[in-house]
C-alpha cells in the first residue's frame, strides 16, 4: 500500500489578531495538479518590527510580490525562485521606503521581516529574513533553522537570502512565527503547543499565551504538521472466458435450404390478407356509424317542462334589463350635446388663456413704451421709475409666455426688458477676442488654467497634452515650458494637475504630488524648471483639491504654500527655508477647526483668505465681518454657482490686503462677478457681448491689473484650445436698451449708452502671512 503525506495546518485568524497586528499571512495550496508538482504549496508570513497602518500595507506589498512573482516565473528551481522573488520584493519595498514611513538602521535595514516555506511532495524549502523566526520539529525535538538575515530586515542595501532545503517525513511539523512573538512566548511554549496539539489549536495556545503577557504589535504565525494518509485501490473483478464457438451469432436456420424461405413467403401472405380484412371492417364500421349521426334526435333538454311564472319572470327581467341600458344611452347622448354646446364659443367670445395671455402681453408692451413715452430716456434721467416699468414689463411677458403667447412675438420684448435690466444692474457685456488658438497639430489639447506670469505672458495648464505652455502674444506662438514623460536631472515629469504663482515662479503640481518651478529669464520665454524640495509631498494623496501662494519676500521669491488637503480636512500651510532650499518644515493647518473642505475649488490669498466652495463666494480668514453682496438681478438670474475667484496681483506679484477687488466665476449664468475686498459691495458683472464669442467653453481665467486710472482692466480666460483677451468694458456696438412706445408687438432698438466700470484705486497696505 503506497503512502502519502498530508499536511495539517494552523494560523493566527484575522479575527484573533492584536488591534496593531501589521504582520500578514498567505497560504497556497494549489488545486491545479501541474502546478502543486512543479511549485508545490506556499506558506508565507510577512512581520514588521513596528506596529501600524503604514507597516501593515508595507507586508501586504511584499506578500503580494512574493506570491505573485513565486508562480510566475517558471525559468528556475524552487531554491532559485525563491532568492529572486525576496529579492524582487525588496527592491519593492525600497523604491516605496518614504511613501511607507519605513525608517532604517544605520547599516541601511528595515524593520520588515519574511518567512516562508515550500512544500513539494516531500521536500521542503524554507527561507527567512529580518524578524521572522521558523522552527522545525523532528521526533519532538525543536530545531532552529539557520537564518544568516535575521538582523536584516527589509528594505535592505543588500540582500542575500539563504534557503534550506530538507526531506519531509510523517510526524514532521514546521512553525513559521514572528519574532516578536516568540520574544514573549518562548521556545518551550512553542514546543510543548506543537508535539501535543493540532497545529490550530497549537498555534492559538501560543497566541493567547502571548496576549495574556501583554504582547503588542506583531503577532503572525503559520504552522503545519506532516502525517500519513494511506493511499487505496479496488481491482477490476474476475470475469470467466468461455471458449470460442465457430457459429456464435449467426441465425437458426433448417436442414432444408428452400424450406426456410417458403415458410417466411406463406407467413407474409397470411399476414398482409389478415390487415387488409380487418381495414375493410373498419371502414364499414365508421360508414353505418356516420349515418347514425345524421338521423335527427331529440335533446333532453327539449323534454323538460317550464311552469308559466317562470317564464313570467325570465321576461320582466329581460325588459327591465333592455329598458336600462335604452336608459343609460339615452343620458350621455345629452350629457355629451349639452357640455360640447356650453363649451363651443360663442360668436365674437374669445378662449379665456389666450385672453389671459394677449392682456398680459399687451401690458408688457404698454410698460415698456412709458420708457420714452414723453421722449425721455428714463433709464439715464429716473432709474428707479425705469426698474418699476422694466420689472413689470418682466412680470406681464412672464404671464404671457406661460399662457402659451406664441415665442416669436414675445422673443424681441423679452430681449428689450433684460437689455434694459441689465444696464441697471450695472451688467457689461464684452467682446472677446482670440489670441491663440491651437492647430489640431498640438494634439487633444484641453486647456483649464491661465495664469499670468512675472513677465508679463500668460501661461496655460493643457491637461489633454499634460503640458504647461507658455504663449507669446506677440508672435502669436506658443512654448511648452513642462511636457509630462520629459526627464530632467531632478527626476521625470509627471502629468500636471494644477498651476498657479509665486513671485517670479510659476508652479506646476504633477499627479504624484512633486512640485516644479519654473523660474522665466526675461521676457523672451527662456527660463529654468527644478524640483521643490517638499519632503512628504507624496504622502498628501489623490485628493488634493487646490493650491495657492502668498508672496512673503518678493526680491528673494519666498512665498508661503498653501495645500487644500481633504484628508487633513483642512488648509496646510507650508513655510519656505530661509536659504530657499524648499519646504522642509511640518505643514501647519490654518483653518481653526479641522472641516471638510473637499467642494473648495479655489482659493485667493492677499494676508486674508478668499475661497470658493461649493458655489459660494467666501472669506475664510478671517471668518467673520465679510459677506458678498446680493445681486440685484435675482429677477433674470436667480441663482449664482462661484467656481473661481482671482483678483488682479500688484507688481511684486502680492495682493492688496482689504483693498481692490474680487472677481468670481459664476457657472451657472457664465458672467463674471465683481465684488469689493471692502465690505463685499457688488461693483458690476460682465457677461459675453451678443453676437460675439460665447463663454459656454470657459474654463478658466485671470484679470490683468489696468495699466492707468482711466484704463479698464483686462481679462485673459481660456476655452478648450484657445486663449481670449477681453477688455472688461462695455462692448460696441451695444444692444438696446430703450425701447420706443409702439402698439406694434415688435419692438424699435434705440441706442445703448456706453458703460465702464472702473474699480477704485485704494493704497496698499503692508499684508501679514495669513
Amino acid at each position: 500500500m503506497a503512502v502519502r503525506l498530508q499536511l495539517k495546518l494552523g494560523a493566527v485568524t484575522d479575527q484573533d489578531r492584536l488591534q496593531d497586528s501589521p504582520d500578514t499571512a498567505v497560504v497556497v495550496e494549489p488545486s491545479v495538479g501541474s502546478v502543486a508538482r512543479t511549485k508545490g504549496n506556499l506558506y508565507l508570513l510577512v512581520t514588521s518590527r513596528v506596529p501600524g497602518a503604514k507597516a501593515r500595507e508595507a507586508t501586504r506589498l511584499v506578500a503580494e510580490a512574493v506570491r505573485d512573482e513565486y508562480y510566475y516565473d517558471e525559468s528556475a528551481g524552487i531554491r532559485q525562485c525563491l532568492v529572486k522573488v525576496l529579492a524582487s520584493a525588496n527592491k519593492k519595498l525600497t523604491h516605496q521606503r518614504d511613501r511607507l514611513g519605513l525608517g532604517s538602521s544605520a547599516d541601511g535595514t528595515g524593520p520588515i521581516g519574511v518567512a516562508v516555506a515550500v512544500v513539494r511532495g516531500r521536500e521542503m524549502y524554507v527561507a527567512t529574513v529580518g524578524p521572522a523566526e521558523a522552527y522545525l520539529i523532528r521526533q519532538a525535538r525543536l530545531s532552529t533553522l539557520p537564518d544568516p538575515n535575521a538582523e536584516r530586515g527589509l528594505p535592505a542595501t543588500e540582500l542575500i537570502p539563504e534557503v534550506w532545503r530538507g526531506e519531509l517525513a510523517v510526524g514532521d511539523a514546521l512553525c513559521l512565527i514572528s519574532a516578536n512573538l516568540m520574544a514573549r512566548v518562548g521556545t518551550d511554549t512553542l514546543k510543548d503547543a506543537l508535539v501535543t496539539l493540532h497545529p490550530q489549536s497549537a498555534v492559538e495556545h501560543v497566541h493567547a499565551r502571548f496576549v495574556a503577557a501583554d504582547g503588542r504589535g506583531s503577532d503572525g504565525a503559520i504552522a503545519f504538521e506532516a502525517t500519513e494518509v494511506g493511499a487505496t485501490f479496488k481491482q477490476k473483478t474476475l470475469v470467466p472466458v468461455h471458449p470460442a464457438e465457430p457459429l456464435a451469432g449467426t441465425p437458426d436456420r433448417g436442414p432444408i435450404p428452400i424450406a426456410d424461405s417458403v415458410a417466411a413467403g406463406a407467413a407474409a401472405v397470411g399476414d398482409g390478407a389478415a390487415r387488409a380484412r380487418t381495414a375493410a371492417g373498419n371502414g364499414f364500421q365508421r360508414l353505418v356509424w356516420r349515418i347514425q349521426d345524421v338521423l335527427p334526435m331529440r335533446t333532453p333538454q327539449s323534454r323538460r317542462v317550464s311552469a308559466t311564472s317562470a317564464r313570467l319572470r325570465t321576461q320582466q327581467r329581460a325588459a327591465v334589463a333592455f329598458l336600462a341600458i335604452v336608459g343609460v344611452t339615452a343620458v350621455l347622448i345629452a350629457a355629451m350635446y349639452f357640455w360640447g354646446d356650453a363649451a363651443k364659443p360663442k360668436p365674437g367670445q374669445t378662449i379665456p388663456s389666450a385672453a389671459a395671455a394677449q392682456q398680459a402681453f399687451d401690458a408688457a408692451t404698454q410698460a415698456l413704451g412709458k420708457l420714452n413715452g414723453s421722449g425721455q430716456d428714463l433709464i439715464q434721467n429716473d432709474p428707479t421709475q425705469a426698474l418699476q416699468l422694466l420689472q413689470t414689463a418682466n412680470d406681464e411677458l412672464a404671464k404671457a409666455e406661460q399662457a402659451g403667447y406664441p415665442a416669436s412675438l414675445t422673443a424681441p420684448l423679452r430681449a428689450e426688458i433684460n437689455a434694459g435690466l441689465d444696464t441697471l444692474y450695472d451688467v457689461v457685456h464684452v467682446a472677446s477676442t482670440a489670441s491663440f488658438t491651437f492647430p489640431a497639430s498640438a494634439g487633444a489639447v484641453h486647456l483649464t488654467t491661465v495664469v499670468r506670469g512675472n513677465d508679463g505672458a500668460p501661461y496655460v495648464l493643457d491637461t489633454g497634452t499634460g503640458t504647461v505652455w507658455r504663449i507669446d502674444l506677440a508672435k502669436k506662438a506658443a512654448t511648452a515650458v513642462y511636457k509630462s514623460g520629459q526627464s530632467t536631472p531632478s527626476g521625470k515629469l509627471g502629468d500636471p494637475k494644477f498651476l498657479t504663482v509665486g513671485g517670479h515662479d510659476i508652479l506646476i503640481l504633477d499627479a504624484r504630488n512633486i512640485l516644479w518651478r519654473w523660474r522665466p529669464i526675461g521676457t523672451a520665454g527662456k527660463g529654468t524648471l527644478v524640483k521643490v524640495n517638499i519632503p512628504g509631498s507624496t504622502t498628501w494623496g489623490t485628493d488634493v483639491k487646490v493650491i495657492s501662494t502668498f508672496v512673503s519676500n518678493f526680491s528673494q521669491s519666498f512665498y508661503l504654500l498653501y495645500i487644500v488637503e481633504p484628508s487633513q480636512q483642512n488648509i496646510m500651510k507650508l513655510a519656505p527655508n530661509s536659504d530657499g532650499s524648499g519646504y522642509t518644515t511640518d505643514p501647519v493647518a490654518r483653518l481653526p477647526a479641522a472641516r471638510d473642505v473637499s467642494g473648495i475649488t479655489s482659493l485667493l490669498i492677499d494676508g486674508d483668505i478668499y475661497a470658493t466652495e461649493n458655489g459660494v463666494l467666501e472669506r475664510l480668514i478671517p471668518t467673520s465681518g465679510w459677506k458678498p453682496a446680493s445681486l440685484p438681478d435675482t429677477d433674470l438670474r436667480p441663482s449664482a454657482n462661484y467656481t473661481q475667484v482671482v483678483s488682479p496681483n500688484l507688481p511684486d506679484g502680492s495682493y492688496s490686503k482689504g483693498t481692490g477687488t474680487l472677481y468670481a466665476w459664476d457657472a451657472t449664468n457664465d458672467r463674471v462677478v465683481a465684488f469689493a475686498k471692502n465690505g463685499g459691495k457688488y461693483v458690476a458683472q460682465y457677461v459675453a457681448a451678443a453676437g460675439g464669442v460665447a463663454w459656454t467653453d470657459f474654463q478658466g481665467f485671470d484679470v490683468l491689473p489696468a495699466p492707468g486710472p482711466d484704463v479698464p482692466p483686462t481679462m485673459w480666460w481660456v476655452s478648450s484650445n484657445s486663449l481670449y483677451t477681453a477688455p472688461l468694458t462695455e462692448a460696441q456696438p451695444a444692444p438696446s436698451a430703450s425701447p420706443s412706445a409702439s402698439p406694434s408687438p415688435s419692438p424699435s432698438q434705440s441706442t445703448r449708452p456706453t458703460k465702464t466700470t472702473r474699480p477704485t484705486k485704494t493704497p496698499r497696505p503692508s499684508p501679514k502671512p495669513s
